[in-house]
Protein backbone atom coordinates (compact mmCIF):
# COMPACT_ATOMS: atom_id res chain seq x y z
CA UNK A 1 0.00 0.00 0.00
CA UNK A 2 1.33 3.38 -1.02
CA UNK A 3 3.13 5.53 2.00
CA UNK A 4 1.01 8.55 3.02
CA UNK A 5 2.30 12.18 2.74
CA UNK A 6 0.20 15.20 3.77
CA UNK A 7 0.69 18.28 2.07
CA UNK A 8 0.73 22.04 3.18
CA UNK A 9 0.93 24.34 1.07
CA UNK A 10 2.23 27.63 2.02
CA UNK A 11 1.48 29.33 -1.23
CA UNK A 12 -0.93 32.25 -0.04
CA UNK A 13 1.08 32.57 3.10
CA UNK A 14 5.26 31.88 2.45
CA UNK A 15 4.52 32.32 -1.53
CA UNK A 16 2.61 35.96 -0.63
CA UNK A 17 6.12 36.69 0.52
CA UNK A 18 8.00 36.54 -3.05
CA UNK A 19 9.33 39.60 -4.84
CA UNK A 20 6.18 40.47 -6.69
CA UNK A 21 3.35 38.83 -5.79
CA UNK A 22 -0.06 40.58 -4.02
CA UNK A 23 -3.11 38.57 -3.65
CA UNK A 24 -6.48 39.90 -3.72
CA UNK A 25 -8.81 38.10 -1.52
CA UNK A 26 -10.50 36.55 -5.05
CA UNK A 27 -6.91 36.01 -6.07
CA UNK A 28 -6.93 33.91 -2.59
CA UNK A 29 -10.07 32.43 -2.78
CA UNK A 30 -9.68 31.34 -6.70
CA UNK A 31 -6.70 29.49 -5.11
CA UNK A 32 -7.97 28.25 -2.29
CA UNK A 33 -10.53 26.53 -4.31
CA UNK A 34 -7.56 24.87 -6.65
CA UNK A 35 -5.65 23.53 -4.30
CA UNK A 36 -8.93 21.40 -2.67
CA UNK A 37 -10.09 20.47 -5.78
CA UNK A 38 -6.59 18.83 -6.33
CA UNK A 39 -6.55 17.50 -3.33
CA UNK A 40 -4.22 19.59 -1.10
CA UNK A 41 -4.49 18.14 2.45
CA UNK A 42 -3.61 21.39 4.47
CA UNK A 43 -3.85 25.14 3.24
CA UNK A 44 -1.86 27.70 4.85
CA UNK A 45 -3.81 31.44 4.24
CA UNK A 46 -1.93 33.75 6.31
CA UNK A 47 -0.80 35.42 9.41
CA UNK A 48 -3.91 37.32 10.72
CA UNK A 49 -1.73 39.26 13.25
CA UNK A 50 0.71 40.72 10.93
CA UNK A 51 -1.57 41.25 7.89
CA UNK A 52 -5.47 42.70 8.65
CA UNK A 53 -6.01 41.41 5.13
CA UNK A 54 -5.70 37.86 5.99
CA UNK A 55 -7.72 38.21 9.27
CA UNK A 56 -10.13 39.64 7.20
CA UNK A 57 -9.67 36.60 4.52
CA UNK A 58 -10.75 34.39 7.27
CA UNK A 59 -14.06 35.61 7.96
CA UNK A 60 -14.67 35.33 4.15
CA UNK A 61 -13.01 31.83 2.95
CA UNK A 62 -15.16 30.33 6.52
CA UNK A 63 -18.49 30.35 3.90
CA UNK A 64 -16.31 28.31 1.49
CA UNK A 65 -17.68 24.36 1.38
CA UNK A 66 -14.01 22.67 1.11
CA UNK A 67 -14.04 19.13 0.45
CA UNK A 68 -10.46 18.15 0.47
CA UNK A 69 -8.39 20.61 2.44
CA UNK A 70 -8.08 21.79 5.89
CA UNK A 71 -7.70 25.99 6.64
CA UNK A 72 -3.95 26.73 8.56
CA UNK A 73 -3.69 30.06 10.52
CA UNK A 74 -0.02 31.04 10.63
CA UNK A 75 1.48 33.02 14.16
CA UNK A 76 4.26 33.12 16.10
CA UNK A 77 4.68 31.98 19.75
CA UNK A 78 4.14 34.35 22.43
CA UNK A 79 6.10 37.40 22.90
CA UNK A 80 9.00 36.95 25.54
CA UNK A 81 7.59 37.68 29.20
CA UNK A 82 3.85 37.78 29.00
CA UNK A 83 1.20 35.51 28.71
CA UNK A 84 -0.18 33.61 25.92
CA UNK A 85 -4.04 35.09 26.78
CA UNK A 86 -2.18 38.61 26.89
CA UNK A 87 -0.58 38.15 24.03
CA UNK A 88 -2.31 40.22 20.55
CA UNK A 89 -0.64 37.69 18.13
CA UNK A 90 -2.67 34.36 19.70
CA UNK A 91 -5.95 36.58 19.86
CA UNK A 92 -5.78 37.16 16.35
CA UNK A 93 -4.84 33.42 15.51
CA UNK A 94 -8.01 32.53 17.68
CA UNK A 95 -10.15 35.07 15.61
CA UNK A 96 -9.21 33.48 12.57
CA UNK A 97 -11.30 30.40 13.78
CA UNK A 98 -9.30 27.23 11.97
CA UNK A 99 -9.07 23.91 13.39
CA UNK A 100 -5.22 24.00 12.42
CA UNK A 101 -2.85 26.60 13.22
CA UNK A 102 0.89 26.81 12.48
CA UNK A 103 3.67 28.02 15.04
CA UNK A 104 6.67 29.22 14.22
CA UNK A 105 9.56 29.57 17.54
CA UNK A 106 12.94 29.76 17.47
CA UNK A 107 15.42 26.63 17.84
CA UNK A 108 18.52 28.35 17.00
CA UNK A 109 20.23 29.22 20.22
CA UNK A 110 22.19 32.41 18.27
CA UNK A 111 18.56 33.65 16.89
CA UNK A 112 16.98 33.12 20.61
CA UNK A 113 20.02 35.12 22.20
CA UNK A 114 21.21 37.59 19.32
CA UNK A 115 17.93 38.53 17.17
CA UNK A 116 14.35 38.49 19.58
CA UNK A 117 17.25 38.86 22.39
CA UNK A 118 16.30 36.26 25.62
CA UNK A 119 17.37 33.78 27.47
CA UNK A 120 17.55 30.22 26.00
CA UNK A 121 15.26 29.02 29.32
CA UNK A 122 12.28 32.44 27.89
CA UNK A 123 12.37 30.65 24.50
CA UNK A 124 11.39 27.00 25.46
CA UNK A 125 8.55 28.65 27.67
CA UNK A 126 7.50 30.75 24.74
CA UNK A 127 7.29 27.27 22.76
CA UNK A 128 5.59 25.27 25.39
CA UNK A 129 3.10 27.73 26.66
CA UNK A 130 1.83 28.64 23.31
CA UNK A 131 1.41 25.30 22.19
CA UNK A 132 -0.19 24.32 25.06
CA UNK A 133 -2.76 27.29 24.90
CA UNK A 134 -3.85 26.50 21.90
CA UNK A 135 -4.20 22.74 22.36
CA UNK A 136 -5.97 23.91 25.06
CA UNK A 137 -9.07 25.50 23.00
CA UNK A 138 -9.44 22.31 20.97
CA UNK A 139 -7.07 23.40 17.80
CA UNK A 140 -4.33 21.13 16.44
CA UNK A 141 -1.03 22.91 16.16
CA UNK A 142 1.90 22.45 13.77
CA UNK A 143 4.98 23.62 15.24
CA UNK A 144 7.45 25.29 12.54
CA UNK A 145 10.77 24.70 13.76
CA UNK A 146 12.32 27.66 12.72
CA UNK A 147 15.87 27.49 11.41
CA UNK A 148 16.07 23.99 12.76
CA UNK A 149 18.54 22.38 10.76
CA UNK A 150 21.02 25.76 10.95
CA UNK A 151 20.25 25.34 14.90
CA UNK A 152 20.97 21.46 14.99
CA UNK A 153 24.25 22.48 13.36
CA UNK A 154 25.44 24.65 16.19
CA UNK A 155 23.94 23.54 19.20
CA UNK A 156 22.17 20.14 18.82
CA UNK A 157 21.10 19.71 22.35
CA UNK A 158 19.07 22.92 22.76
CA UNK A 159 17.57 22.28 18.98
CA UNK A 160 15.99 19.02 20.26
CA UNK A 161 14.77 20.76 23.75
CA UNK A 162 12.66 23.09 21.60
CA UNK A 163 11.40 20.07 19.38
CA UNK A 164 10.57 18.41 22.95
CA UNK A 165 8.99 21.51 24.58
CA UNK A 166 6.28 21.57 21.70
CA UNK A 167 5.89 17.91 21.60
CA UNK A 168 5.66 18.17 25.55
CA UNK A 169 3.04 20.97 25.10
CA UNK A 170 0.92 18.54 22.38
CA UNK A 171 1.73 19.87 18.77
CA UNK A 172 0.36 17.51 15.99
CA UNK A 173 3.25 17.39 14.42
CA UNK A 174 7.06 19.32 13.99
CA UNK A 175 8.17 20.24 11.05
CA UNK A 176 11.63 20.99 10.34
CA UNK A 177 12.33 24.18 8.37
CA UNK A 178 15.68 24.71 6.55
CA UNK A 179 14.55 28.27 6.72
CA UNK A 180 17.69 30.00 4.94
CA UNK A 181 17.88 27.20 2.17
CA UNK A 182 21.51 26.49 2.81
CA UNK A 183 21.54 22.82 3.76
CA UNK A 184 22.41 20.00 1.25
CA UNK A 185 20.33 16.47 0.65
CA UNK A 186 23.01 14.68 2.90
CA UNK A 187 22.77 17.08 6.01
CA UNK A 188 18.89 16.82 5.65
CA UNK A 189 18.83 12.94 5.90
CA UNK A 190 20.69 13.02 8.80
CA UNK A 191 19.24 15.49 11.46
CA UNK A 192 15.61 14.23 9.80
CA UNK A 193 16.41 10.83 10.65
CA UNK A 194 17.69 11.75 13.99
CA UNK A 195 14.01 13.54 15.01
CA UNK A 196 11.97 10.76 13.37
CA UNK A 197 13.82 8.26 15.93
CA UNK A 198 14.15 10.31 18.50
CA UNK A 199 10.34 11.32 18.52
CA UNK A 200 6.87 9.61 17.86
CA UNK A 201 4.74 12.36 16.34
CA UNK A 202 4.75 12.90 12.96
CA UNK A 203 7.71 14.64 11.90
CA UNK A 204 7.30 17.08 8.44
CA UNK A 205 9.79 19.22 6.40
CA UNK A 206 9.54 22.80 4.92
CA UNK A 207 12.66 23.60 2.27
CA UNK A 208 13.70 27.07 1.15
CA UNK A 209 15.38 27.27 -2.30
CA UNK A 210 18.72 29.66 -1.57
CA UNK A 211 20.66 26.27 -2.31
CA UNK A 212 19.02 25.11 -5.49
CA UNK A 213 17.91 21.83 -3.76
CA UNK A 214 14.21 22.58 -1.76
CA UNK A 215 12.60 19.87 -3.84
CA UNK A 216 16.03 17.16 -3.17
CA UNK A 217 15.93 18.59 0.45
CA UNK A 218 12.34 17.42 1.06
CA UNK A 219 12.31 14.46 -0.81
CA UNK A 220 15.51 13.18 1.42
CA UNK A 221 13.41 14.12 4.40
CA UNK A 222 10.40 12.08 3.25
CA UNK A 223 13.18 8.83 2.67
CA UNK A 224 14.18 9.45 6.08
CA UNK A 225 10.99 9.16 7.55
CA UNK A 226 8.77 12.43 7.04
CA UNK A 227 5.10 12.52 7.01
CA UNK A 228 4.28 15.98 5.82
CA UNK A 229 5.93 18.15 2.87
CA UNK A 230 5.41 21.76 3.07
CA UNK A 231 5.83 24.50 -0.17
CA UNK A 232 4.52 26.67 -2.44
CA UNK A 233 2.75 24.89 -5.40
CA UNK A 234 5.00 26.34 -8.49
CA UNK A 235 7.86 27.16 -5.76
CA UNK A 236 7.97 30.73 -5.53
CA UNK A 237 8.61 32.71 -2.74
CA UNK A 238 10.88 35.11 -0.66
CA UNK A 239 14.24 34.81 -1.74
CA UNK A 240 14.39 31.92 -3.94
CA UNK A 241 11.47 30.52 -3.62
CA UNK A 242 10.12 27.24 -1.66
CA UNK A 243 10.74 23.53 -2.16
CA UNK A 244 8.23 23.45 -5.72
CA UNK A 245 4.97 21.22 -4.80
CA UNK A 246 4.41 20.25 -8.10
CA UNK A 247 7.56 18.66 -8.60
CA UNK A 248 7.92 17.47 -4.70
CA UNK A 249 4.27 15.72 -5.39
CA UNK A 250 4.69 14.27 -8.59
CA UNK A 251 8.29 12.78 -7.62
CA UNK A 252 6.34 11.01 -4.80
CA UNK A 253 3.99 9.89 -6.57
CA UNK A 254 5.35 8.71 -9.66
CA UNK A 255 8.92 7.72 -8.08
CA UNK A 256 8.38 7.14 -4.27
CA UNK A 257 4.92 4.90 -4.32
CA UNK A 258 3.91 7.44 -1.80
CA UNK A 259 0.37 9.21 -1.94
CA UNK A 260 0.27 12.49 -1.90
CA UNK A 261 -2.77 13.76 -3.42
CA UNK A 262 -5.35 11.77 -5.04
CA UNK A 263 -4.43 9.39 -7.90
CA UNK A 264 -6.72 10.58 -10.07
CA UNK A 265 -5.96 14.02 -9.47
CA UNK A 266 -2.37 13.96 -10.89
CA UNK A 267 -3.76 14.75 -13.95
CA UNK A 268 -5.03 17.84 -13.36
CA UNK A 269 -1.39 18.75 -11.86
CA UNK A 270 -0.01 21.02 -14.86
CA UNK A 271 -3.41 22.41 -14.98
CA UNK A 272 -3.81 24.05 -11.33
CA UNK A 273 0.39 25.25 -11.34
CA UNK A 274 -0.86 27.73 -14.61
CA UNK A 275 -3.91 28.63 -12.96
CA UNK A 276 -1.89 29.58 -9.55
CA UNK A 277 0.69 31.06 -11.89
CA UNK A 278 -1.72 33.20 -13.80
CA UNK A 279 -3.46 34.33 -10.90
CA UNK A 280 -0.63 35.38 -9.13
CA UNK A 281 -0.14 37.21 -12.81
CA UNK A 282 3.90 36.03 -12.88
CA UNK A 283 5.77 34.53 -15.83
CA UNK A 284 5.23 30.57 -15.58
CA UNK A 285 8.76 29.03 -15.73
CA UNK A 286 8.11 26.66 -18.61
CA UNK A 287 11.21 24.47 -17.48
CA UNK A 288 9.47 23.58 -14.98
CA UNK A 289 9.76 19.82 -14.25
CA UNK A 290 6.34 18.14 -15.00
CA UNK A 291 4.17 21.21 -15.76
CA UNK A 292 6.47 23.43 -17.53
CA UNK A 293 5.44 23.29 -21.51
CA UNK A 294 9.11 22.46 -22.11
CA UNK A 295 8.94 19.57 -19.80
CA UNK A 296 8.62 17.08 -22.28
CA UNK A 297 9.36 19.23 -25.70
CA UNK A 298 11.99 17.23 -28.08
CA UNK A 299 14.21 19.59 -30.96
CA UNK A 300 17.02 17.53 -32.10
CA UNK A 301 16.08 15.47 -35.38
CA UNK A 302 17.64 12.12 -33.38
CA UNK A 303 15.53 13.01 -30.37
CA UNK A 304 12.62 13.07 -31.91
CA UNK A 305 12.97 10.55 -33.93
CA UNK A 306 13.22 8.21 -31.27
CA UNK A 307 10.90 9.45 -29.15
CA UNK A 308 7.99 9.13 -32.07
CA UNK A 309 9.28 5.61 -32.31
CA UNK A 310 9.29 4.56 -28.41
CA UNK A 311 8.58 7.53 -25.88
CA UNK A 312 10.68 6.05 -23.36
CA UNK A 313 13.78 6.78 -24.94
CA UNK A 314 13.98 10.49 -24.38
CA UNK A 315 10.90 11.20 -21.57
CA UNK A 316 11.09 9.55 -17.85
CA UNK A 317 7.11 9.21 -17.52
CA UNK A 318 4.22 9.46 -19.88
CA UNK A 319 3.38 13.45 -20.18
CA UNK A 320 -0.55 13.03 -19.73
CA UNK A 321 0.03 11.44 -15.89
CA UNK A 322 0.44 15.21 -14.89
CA UNK A 323 -1.54 16.39 -17.80
CA UNK A 324 0.88 17.97 -20.05
CA UNK A 325 1.47 17.03 -23.67
CA UNK A 326 4.38 16.09 -26.10
CA UNK A 327 5.71 18.41 -28.12
CA UNK A 328 8.13 18.71 -30.90
CA UNK A 329 9.80 21.93 -31.67
CA UNK A 330 10.12 23.05 -35.26
CA UNK A 331 13.15 24.51 -36.37
CA UNK A 332 16.25 23.77 -38.84
CA UNK A 333 17.21 20.74 -36.39
CA UNK A 334 14.05 19.05 -35.82
CA UNK A 335 13.61 17.18 -39.75
CA UNK A 336 10.69 15.81 -41.43
CA UNK A 337 9.37 14.16 -38.84
CA UNK A 338 8.57 16.61 -36.61
CA UNK A 339 6.55 18.43 -39.56
CA UNK A 340 4.63 15.41 -40.62
CA UNK A 341 3.97 14.66 -36.76
CA UNK A 342 2.05 18.14 -36.12
CA UNK A 343 0.65 17.67 -39.90
CA UNK A 344 -1.20 14.51 -38.93
CA UNK A 345 -2.77 16.21 -35.77
CA UNK A 346 -4.82 18.12 -38.61
CA UNK A 347 -4.97 15.58 -41.24
CA UNK A 348 -3.83 11.85 -40.35
CA UNK A 349 -3.75 10.88 -43.50
CA UNK A 350 -0.89 12.37 -44.79
CA UNK A 351 2.08 11.06 -45.14
CA UNK A 352 6.19 11.56 -44.80
CA UNK A 353 6.45 11.38 -48.59
CA UNK A 354 2.86 13.22 -49.80
CA UNK A 355 3.12 16.41 -51.98
CA UNK A 356 1.14 18.23 -49.16
CA UNK A 357 3.63 17.48 -46.61
CA UNK A 358 6.57 18.58 -49.31
CA UNK A 359 4.20 21.92 -50.08
CA UNK A 360 4.45 22.71 -45.99
CA UNK A 361 8.06 22.31 -45.55
CA UNK A 362 8.85 24.55 -48.54
CA UNK A 363 6.48 26.97 -47.14
CA UNK A 364 8.40 26.78 -43.44
CA UNK A 365 12.00 27.04 -45.48
CA UNK A 366 10.33 30.32 -47.14
CA UNK A 367 9.26 31.87 -44.41
CA UNK A 368 12.18 30.81 -42.01
CA UNK A 369 14.58 32.61 -44.43
CA UNK A 370 12.60 35.84 -43.89
CA UNK A 371 12.78 35.31 -40.04
CA UNK A 372 10.04 33.21 -38.77
CA UNK A 373 11.04 30.73 -36.39
CA UNK A 374 8.45 28.49 -34.96
CA UNK A 375 9.69 26.30 -32.12
CA UNK A 376 8.08 28.92 -29.57
CA UNK A 377 5.16 29.36 -31.68
CA UNK A 378 3.55 26.57 -32.76
CA UNK A 379 0.18 28.30 -32.39
CA UNK A 380 1.38 29.89 -35.69
CA UNK A 381 2.96 26.63 -37.85
CA UNK A 382 -0.74 25.19 -36.76
CA UNK A 383 -2.54 28.13 -38.81
CA UNK A 384 0.54 27.72 -41.76
CA UNK A 385 -0.28 23.92 -42.02
CA UNK A 386 -4.06 24.57 -42.33
CA UNK A 387 -3.79 27.35 -44.72
CA UNK A 388 -1.60 25.52 -46.74
CA UNK A 389 -4.19 22.42 -46.46
CA UNK A 390 -7.19 24.44 -47.33
CA UNK A 391 -8.92 23.72 -43.81
CA UNK A 392 -8.45 27.30 -42.88
CA UNK A 393 -11.12 29.71 -42.78
CA UNK A 394 -10.43 32.83 -41.01
CA UNK A 395 -13.25 33.74 -37.89
CA UNK A 396 -12.83 37.40 -39.15
CA UNK A 397 -11.26 39.93 -41.85
CA UNK A 398 -9.22 42.93 -40.50
CA UNK A 399 -10.27 45.50 -42.85
CA UNK A 400 -7.94 48.28 -41.98
CA UNK A 401 -6.08 49.93 -38.57
CA UNK A 402 -4.86 53.18 -37.81
CA UNK A 403 -3.12 54.32 -34.84
CA UNK A 404 -4.37 57.57 -34.36
CA UNK A 405 -2.01 59.31 -32.09
CA UNK A 406 0.93 58.76 -29.98
CA UNK A 407 2.50 61.09 -27.23
CA UNK A 408 5.04 60.55 -24.15
CA UNK A 409 4.10 58.71 -21.00
CA UNK A 410 4.49 61.84 -19.31
CA UNK A 411 1.17 63.08 -21.29
CA UNK A 412 -0.73 61.31 -19.41
CA UNK A 413 -2.08 57.67 -18.36
CA UNK A 414 -2.19 56.25 -21.59
CA UNK A 415 0.54 56.36 -24.77
CA UNK A 416 -1.33 56.13 -28.14
CA UNK A 417 -4.23 55.24 -29.89
CA UNK A 418 -5.52 52.84 -32.08
CA UNK A 419 -8.67 52.01 -34.19
CA UNK A 420 -9.34 49.09 -36.17
CA UNK A 421 -12.06 47.88 -38.46
CA UNK A 422 -13.14 44.57 -38.96
CA UNK A 423 -15.39 42.47 -41.26
CA UNK A 424 -17.43 39.31 -39.75
CA UNK A 425 -19.55 37.24 -42.34
CA UNK A 426 -21.01 40.70 -43.77
CA UNK A 427 -21.11 42.54 -40.65
CA UNK A 428 -18.64 45.57 -40.22
CA UNK A 429 -17.87 47.16 -37.11
CA UNK A 430 -14.99 49.87 -35.95
CA UNK A 431 -13.76 50.18 -32.50
CA UNK A 432 -11.17 52.72 -30.96
CA UNK A 433 -8.86 52.16 -27.67
CA UNK A 434 -6.37 53.75 -25.66
CA UNK A 435 -3.18 52.00 -24.39
CA UNK A 436 0.20 52.29 -23.10
CA UNK A 437 1.71 51.95 -26.32
CA UNK A 438 0.31 51.02 -29.92
CA UNK A 439 0.69 47.44 -29.69
CA UNK A 440 -1.30 47.88 -26.13
CA UNK A 441 -3.94 50.27 -27.48
CA UNK A 442 -4.06 47.84 -31.34
CA UNK A 443 -4.86 44.73 -29.46
CA UNK A 444 -7.72 46.18 -26.91
CA UNK A 445 -9.36 48.09 -30.08
CA UNK A 446 -9.33 44.53 -31.80
CA UNK A 447 -10.92 43.05 -28.77
CA UNK A 448 -13.27 45.25 -28.04
CA UNK A 449 -14.58 44.86 -31.73
CA UNK A 450 -14.33 41.38 -31.75
CA UNK A 451 -15.76 40.73 -28.41
CA UNK A 452 -19.18 41.39 -29.62
CA UNK A 453 -19.37 38.40 -32.10
CA UNK A 454 -17.12 36.33 -29.97
CA UNK A 455 -17.90 36.88 -25.51
CA UNK A 456 -15.06 33.86 -25.26
CA UNK A 457 -12.44 36.40 -26.09
CA UNK A 458 -13.25 38.50 -22.60
CA UNK A 459 -11.53 35.67 -20.88
CA UNK A 460 -8.17 35.66 -23.19
CA UNK A 461 -5.31 38.12 -21.76
CA UNK A 462 -1.79 38.79 -23.24
CA UNK A 463 1.48 37.34 -20.73
CA UNK A 464 4.10 38.30 -22.51
CA UNK A 465 5.67 40.21 -25.78
CA UNK A 466 9.00 39.44 -26.92
CA UNK A 467 10.32 41.79 -30.00
CA UNK A 468 13.96 40.79 -31.58
CA UNK A 469 15.17 42.73 -34.10
CA UNK A 470 16.86 40.54 -36.58
CA UNK A 471 19.48 42.21 -38.59
CA UNK A 472 20.42 45.55 -37.09
CA UNK A 473 22.52 46.52 -39.81
CA UNK A 474 19.50 47.92 -41.38
CA UNK A 475 18.77 50.07 -38.80
CA UNK A 476 15.35 51.52 -38.81
CA UNK A 477 14.23 49.16 -41.35
CA UNK A 478 15.59 46.31 -40.23
CA UNK A 479 12.79 43.31 -39.40
CA UNK A 480 11.52 42.87 -36.38
CA UNK A 481 10.52 38.88 -35.26
CA UNK A 482 7.81 39.52 -32.68
CA UNK A 483 6.39 36.14 -30.19
CA UNK A 484 2.81 36.71 -28.12
CA UNK A 485 2.14 34.62 -25.69
CA UNK A 486 -1.46 34.55 -24.81
CA UNK A 487 -3.55 32.40 -22.07
CA UNK A 488 -7.00 32.07 -21.50
CA UNK A 489 -6.87 31.29 -17.35
CA UNK A 490 -5.90 27.57 -18.35
CA UNK A 491 -4.24 27.35 -21.69
CA UNK A 492 -1.10 29.49 -23.44
CA UNK A 493 -0.39 29.54 -26.22
CA UNK A 494 2.31 31.53 -28.68
CA UNK A 495 1.83 32.88 -31.82
CA UNK A 496 4.39 35.00 -33.82
CA UNK A 497 4.81 37.81 -36.90
CA UNK A 498 7.67 38.91 -38.96
CA UNK A 499 7.57 42.18 -41.04
CA UNK A 500 9.92 45.59 -41.32
CA UNK A 501 7.13 47.34 -39.58
CA UNK A 502 7.07 46.63 -35.53
CA UNK A 503 2.96 47.53 -35.60
CA UNK A 504 2.65 44.81 -38.73
CA UNK A 505 4.30 42.19 -36.87
CA UNK A 506 2.40 42.30 -34.08
CA UNK A 507 -0.88 42.92 -35.54
CA UNK A 508 0.38 39.48 -37.94
CA UNK A 509 0.96 37.73 -34.06
CA UNK A 510 -2.55 39.39 -32.39
CA UNK A 511 -4.72 38.02 -35.25
CA UNK A 512 -3.34 34.55 -34.88
CA UNK A 513 -3.53 34.57 -31.41
CA UNK A 514 -7.12 35.18 -31.73
CA UNK A 515 -7.82 32.75 -34.20
CA UNK A 516 -5.83 30.19 -32.19
CA UNK A 517 -8.36 30.69 -29.78
CA UNK A 518 -11.79 30.60 -31.86
CA UNK A 519 -10.36 28.08 -33.49
CA UNK A 520 -10.37 25.53 -30.30
CA UNK A 521 -13.88 26.71 -28.98
CA UNK A 522 -15.09 25.67 -32.38
CA UNK A 523 -13.65 21.96 -32.31
CA UNK A 524 -14.77 21.79 -28.66
CA UNK A 525 -17.95 22.97 -29.79
CA UNK A 526 -17.99 20.01 -32.42
CA UNK A 527 -16.58 17.36 -29.84
CA UNK A 528 -19.66 18.03 -27.50
CA UNK A 529 -21.74 17.82 -30.03
CA UNK A 530 -21.14 14.50 -31.77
Amino acid sequence: MDRKISVFDSTLRDGAQGEGISFSAEDKLKIVRALDAIGVEFIEAGNPFSNPKDLEFFQKVADIRLENARLVAFGSTRRKDILPEDDDNLKSILLAGTEHIAIFGKCWDFHVTDIINTTLEENLRMISDTIGFLTERGKAVFFDAEHFFDGYKNNREYAMKALKAASDAGARSLVLCDTNGGCLPHEISEMTKAVVDAFDIPVGIHCHNDSGCAVANTLAAVAEGAQEVQGTFIGFGERCGNANLTTVIANLQQKMGCSAIPSESMEHLTETARLIGETANISFDENMPYVGRNAFSHKGGMHIDAAMKNTRSFEHIEPSVVGNSRRFLMSEVSGRSTVIKNIQKIAPNISKDSEETRMIIKRLKELEHIGYQFEGAESSFELLIRKQLGKYKPFFDLVDFKIIGERGQEAGEHSAYAMVKINVEGTTKMSAAEGDGPVNALDKALRECLENFYPVLKKTSLTDYKVRVLDSRDATASKVRVLISTTDGVNEWTTIGVSKDIIGASLTALVDAIEIKLLRELELKIRNYM
